[in-house]
């Protein structure tokens, strides 16, 4: 009968607001994707090679920046 029970609940990503910090936060990832954006956009213009570096240098960049702001870097607490 094991398999009638419910799956486990999904892991928790974002937990909470953290105020000011939250909004600097989310300012601060807009800036450096609307940077990193217009700096590949710029630097598909100097042909293919210069695109196709830019744009996987870009992708790394964005995922980064992703993995920042849904808060995966961030050390684990005790109540976590």
């Amino acid at each position: 009968m094991s398999l009638l029970a419910p799956p486990p609940p999904p892991t928790l990503v974002a937990l909470g607001d953290r105020g000011p910090d939250r909004a600097r936060l989310r300012l601060t990832q807009l800036s450096w994707t609307t940077a990193t954006v217009a700096a590949t956009a710029w630097l598909c213009t100097f042909g293919p090679l210069a695109s196709i570096l830019a744009i996987c240098v870009a992708k790394h960049v964005l995922v980064a920046i992703l993995v920042m702001g849904i808060g995966l870097d961030e050390p684990k607490t005790a109540h976590d």
